[in-house]
Protein backbone atom coordinates (compact mmCIF):
# COMPACT_ATOMS: atom_id res chain seq x y z
CA UNK A 1 0.00 0.00 0.00
CA UNK A 2 1.44 3.36 -1.07
CA UNK A 3 0.87 6.56 0.85
CA UNK A 4 2.01 8.73 -2.06
CA UNK A 5 1.40 7.83 -5.69
CA UNK A 6 2.70 10.96 -7.41
CA UNK A 7 5.67 12.65 -5.83
CA UNK A 8 7.98 15.53 -6.57
CA UNK A 9 11.50 14.80 -5.34
CA UNK A 10 13.60 17.90 -4.66
CA UNK A 11 17.36 17.36 -4.81
CA UNK A 12 19.98 20.00 -4.25
CA UNK A 13 22.87 20.29 -6.66
CA UNK A 14 25.20 19.91 -3.71
CA UNK A 15 23.74 16.45 -3.05
CA UNK A 16 25.44 15.24 -6.24
CA UNK A 17 28.92 16.19 -5.02
CA UNK A 18 29.30 13.33 -2.58
CA UNK A 19 32.76 13.53 -1.03
CA UNK A 20 33.90 15.99 -3.66
CA UNK A 21 33.93 19.73 -3.12
CA UNK A 22 32.59 20.48 -6.59
CA UNK A 23 30.93 18.85 -9.59
CA UNK A 24 29.29 15.43 -9.79
CA UNK A 25 30.19 12.20 -8.00
CA UNK A 26 29.25 9.14 -10.08
CA UNK A 27 28.59 7.17 -6.88
CA UNK A 28 25.91 9.65 -5.83
CA UNK A 29 24.24 9.43 -9.23
CA UNK A 30 24.10 5.66 -8.85
CA UNK A 31 22.81 5.98 -5.29
CA UNK A 32 19.86 8.15 -6.38
CA UNK A 33 19.17 6.13 -9.52
CA UNK A 34 18.84 2.90 -7.52
CA UNK A 35 16.35 4.45 -5.10
CA UNK A 36 14.30 6.04 -7.87
CA UNK A 37 14.26 2.75 -9.82
CA UNK A 38 12.81 1.04 -6.75
CA UNK A 39 9.96 3.56 -6.66
CA UNK A 40 9.29 3.17 -10.38
CA UNK A 41 9.02 -0.61 -9.87
CA UNK A 42 6.41 0.07 -7.17
CA UNK A 43 4.30 2.12 -9.58
CA UNK A 44 5.05 5.54 -8.10
CA UNK A 45 4.86 8.49 -10.50
CA UNK A 46 8.02 10.56 -10.02
CA UNK A 47 8.94 14.11 -10.96
CA UNK A 48 12.30 15.55 -9.94
CA UNK A 49 13.57 19.10 -9.56
CA UNK A 50 17.31 19.38 -9.13
CA UNK A 51 19.40 22.39 -8.18
CA UNK A 52 22.71 23.54 -9.64
CA UNK A 53 24.66 24.60 -6.56
CA UNK A 54 27.42 22.06 -7.19
CA UNK A 55 28.29 23.96 -10.37
CA UNK A 56 27.00 27.53 -9.96
CA UNK A 57 24.42 29.33 -7.84
CA UNK A 58 22.85 32.55 -9.03
CA UNK A 59 23.21 33.99 -5.53
CA UNK A 60 27.00 33.64 -5.87
CA UNK A 61 27.05 35.81 -8.98
CA UNK A 62 27.67 39.11 -7.20
CA UNK A 63 30.82 37.78 -5.53
CA UNK A 64 32.10 36.87 -9.00
CA UNK A 65 31.35 40.32 -10.36
CA UNK A 66 28.47 38.98 -12.43
CA UNK A 67 25.14 40.80 -12.60
CA UNK A 68 22.39 38.95 -10.65
CA UNK A 69 20.08 38.21 -13.57
CA UNK A 70 22.96 36.87 -15.67
CA UNK A 71 24.09 34.79 -12.71
CA UNK A 72 20.63 33.32 -12.25
CA UNK A 73 20.57 32.21 -15.88
CA UNK A 74 23.97 30.59 -15.36
CA UNK A 75 22.48 28.75 -12.37
CA UNK A 76 19.59 27.55 -14.52
CA UNK A 77 22.03 26.11 -17.05
CA UNK A 78 23.85 24.35 -14.19
CA UNK A 79 20.59 22.55 -13.32
CA UNK A 80 20.42 21.34 -16.93
CA UNK A 81 23.89 19.77 -16.62
CA UNK A 82 22.81 18.00 -13.44
CA UNK A 83 19.55 16.91 -15.03
CA UNK A 84 21.38 15.37 -17.98
CA UNK A 85 23.69 13.51 -15.61
CA UNK A 86 20.79 12.16 -13.56
CA UNK A 87 18.89 11.21 -16.72
CA UNK A 88 21.87 9.20 -17.93
CA UNK A 89 22.22 7.43 -14.58
CA UNK A 90 18.52 6.54 -14.51
CA UNK A 91 18.56 5.21 -18.06
CA UNK A 92 21.55 3.01 -17.18
CA UNK A 93 19.26 1.52 -14.52
CA UNK A 94 16.55 0.84 -17.09
CA UNK A 95 14.30 3.79 -16.17
CA UNK A 96 12.45 5.69 -18.90
CA UNK A 97 12.90 9.43 -18.45
CA UNK A 98 12.07 12.80 -19.92
CA UNK A 99 14.18 15.92 -19.39
CA UNK A 100 11.86 18.93 -19.36
CA UNK A 101 13.25 22.45 -19.42
CA UNK A 102 11.66 25.78 -18.52
CA UNK A 103 14.03 27.37 -21.07
CA UNK A 104 13.75 26.14 -24.63
CA UNK A 105 16.73 24.05 -25.75
CA UNK A 106 15.45 21.70 -28.44
CA UNK A 107 18.60 19.62 -28.82
CA UNK A 108 18.64 18.27 -25.26
CA UNK A 109 15.25 18.72 -23.54
CA UNK A 110 11.55 19.06 -24.09
CA UNK A 111 9.93 22.42 -23.44
CA UNK A 112 7.72 22.48 -20.34
CA UNK A 113 4.10 21.82 -21.27
CA UNK A 114 1.98 20.92 -18.26
CA UNK A 115 -0.34 18.39 -19.89
CA UNK A 116 2.53 16.64 -21.65
CA UNK A 117 4.49 16.38 -18.41
CA UNK A 118 1.50 14.85 -16.63
CA UNK A 119 1.05 12.38 -19.49
CA UNK A 120 4.68 11.29 -19.15
CA UNK A 121 4.07 10.61 -15.46
CA UNK A 122 0.95 8.60 -16.23
CA UNK A 123 3.00 6.47 -18.62
CA UNK A 124 5.52 5.68 -15.90
CA UNK A 125 8.31 7.94 -17.10
CA UNK A 126 10.41 9.86 -14.61
CA UNK A 127 10.19 13.56 -15.44
CA UNK A 128 13.23 15.68 -14.58
CA UNK A 129 12.40 19.39 -14.48
CA UNK A 130 15.40 21.66 -15.14
CA UNK A 131 16.13 25.38 -15.61
CA UNK A 132 14.08 26.32 -12.56
CA UNK A 133 11.01 28.40 -13.40
CA UNK A 134 12.79 29.90 -16.40
CA UNK A 135 12.89 33.27 -14.65
CA UNK A 136 15.61 35.00 -12.62
CA UNK A 137 15.16 35.72 -8.91
CA UNK A 138 13.39 32.39 -8.29
CA UNK A 139 15.10 29.45 -6.60
CA UNK A 140 14.80 25.78 -7.47
CA UNK A 141 12.79 25.44 -4.24
CA UNK A 142 10.20 27.72 -5.82
CA UNK A 143 10.41 25.73 -9.06
CA UNK A 144 9.72 22.55 -7.06
CA UNK A 145 6.69 24.08 -5.34
CA UNK A 146 5.37 25.45 -8.64
CA UNK A 147 5.77 22.21 -10.58
CA UNK A 148 4.34 20.15 -7.72
CA UNK A 149 1.26 22.38 -7.77
CA UNK A 150 0.93 22.17 -11.55
CA UNK A 151 1.20 18.38 -11.80
CA UNK A 152 -1.01 17.80 -8.72
CA UNK A 153 1.70 16.00 -6.78
CA UNK A 154 0.68 14.35 -3.52
CA UNK A 155 3.80 15.58 -1.73
CA UNK A 156 7.17 17.27 -2.08
CA UNK A 157 9.96 15.06 -0.74
CA UNK A 158 12.97 17.21 0.05
CA UNK A 159 16.08 15.08 0.30
CA UNK A 160 18.76 16.47 2.60
CA UNK A 161 21.74 15.23 4.59
CA UNK A 162 19.88 15.39 7.91
CA UNK A 163 16.95 13.23 8.99
CA UNK A 164 14.37 15.98 9.41
CA UNK A 165 13.80 19.45 10.82
CA UNK A 166 15.29 20.44 14.15
CA UNK A 167 14.86 23.41 16.46
CA UNK A 168 18.57 24.16 15.92
CA UNK A 169 21.38 22.84 13.75
CA UNK A 170 21.90 19.18 14.80
CA UNK A 171 25.39 19.21 13.31
CA UNK A 172 26.41 21.94 15.76
CA UNK A 173 24.18 21.28 18.80
CA UNK A 174 23.93 17.88 20.49
CA UNK A 175 20.74 18.93 22.31
CA UNK A 176 18.86 19.78 19.09
CA UNK A 177 15.28 18.48 19.14
CA UNK A 178 13.70 16.97 16.06
CA UNK A 179 10.16 17.81 14.97
CA UNK A 180 8.07 14.86 13.77
CA UNK A 181 5.38 17.11 12.33
CA UNK A 182 4.78 20.83 11.92
CA UNK A 183 1.94 22.84 10.50
CA UNK A 184 2.78 25.52 7.96
CA UNK A 185 1.75 28.14 10.53
CA UNK A 186 4.06 26.68 13.19
CA UNK A 187 7.00 26.57 10.81
CA UNK A 188 6.44 30.19 9.85
CA UNK A 189 6.08 31.29 13.46
CA UNK A 190 9.25 29.46 14.48
CA UNK A 191 11.15 30.89 11.53
CA UNK A 192 12.06 27.45 10.21
CA UNK A 193 13.28 27.64 6.64
CA UNK A 194 12.04 24.41 5.12
CA UNK A 195 12.20 26.11 1.74
CA UNK A 196 12.47 29.73 0.74
CA UNK A 197 9.42 31.82 1.61
CA UNK A 198 7.99 31.96 -1.92
CA UNK A 199 8.14 28.17 -2.27
CA UNK A 200 6.79 27.64 1.22
CA UNK A 201 3.84 29.97 0.57
CA UNK A 202 2.99 28.14 -2.66
CA UNK A 203 2.89 24.83 -0.82
CA UNK A 204 0.79 26.28 1.96
CA UNK A 205 -1.75 27.85 -0.42
CA UNK A 206 -2.06 24.70 -2.50
CA UNK A 207 -2.05 22.34 0.51
CA UNK A 208 0.97 20.34 -0.65
CA UNK A 209 2.79 18.68 2.26
CA UNK A 210 6.57 18.80 2.45
CA UNK A 211 8.61 15.95 3.92
CA UNK A 212 12.23 16.69 4.83
CA UNK A 213 14.29 13.51 5.14
CA UNK A 214 17.78 12.04 4.92
CA UNK A 215 18.17 10.84 1.36
CA UNK A 216 21.62 9.38 2.00
CA UNK A 217 19.97 6.46 3.81
CA UNK A 218 19.27 3.98 1.03
CA UNK A 219 15.96 2.74 2.43
CA UNK A 220 14.38 6.04 3.43
CA UNK A 221 12.83 7.06 0.13
CA UNK A 222 11.05 3.77 -0.46
CA UNK A 223 9.88 3.43 3.13
CA UNK A 224 8.67 7.02 3.22
CA UNK A 225 6.49 6.50 0.14
CA UNK A 226 5.06 3.39 1.81
CA UNK A 227 3.95 5.58 4.72
CA UNK A 228 6.57 4.93 7.37
CA UNK A 229 7.20 7.88 9.76
CA UNK A 230 10.49 9.12 8.34
CA UNK A 231 11.81 12.67 8.49
CA UNK A 232 9.65 15.67 9.35
CA UNK A 233 6.28 16.42 7.76
CA UNK A 234 5.14 20.01 7.23
CA UNK A 235 1.47 20.14 6.33
CA UNK A 236 -1.90 21.72 7.02
CA UNK A 237 -2.69 24.39 9.55
CA UNK A 238 -2.77 24.47 13.33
Amino acid sequence: MLKYRRILLKLSGESLMGEKGFGIDARMLGHYAEQIRSLVDMGVQIAIVIGGGNIFRGLDAEACGIERVQGDYMGMLATCINGLALQSALEQHGVYTRLVSAIEMKAIAEPYIRRRAIRHLEKGRVVIFVAGTGNPYFTTDTAAALRASEINADVILKGTRVDGIYDKDPEKHEDAQKFQRLSFDEALRLGIRVMDLTAFTLCRENNIPIVVFDINNRTNLVNLVKGEPIGTVVAGTE
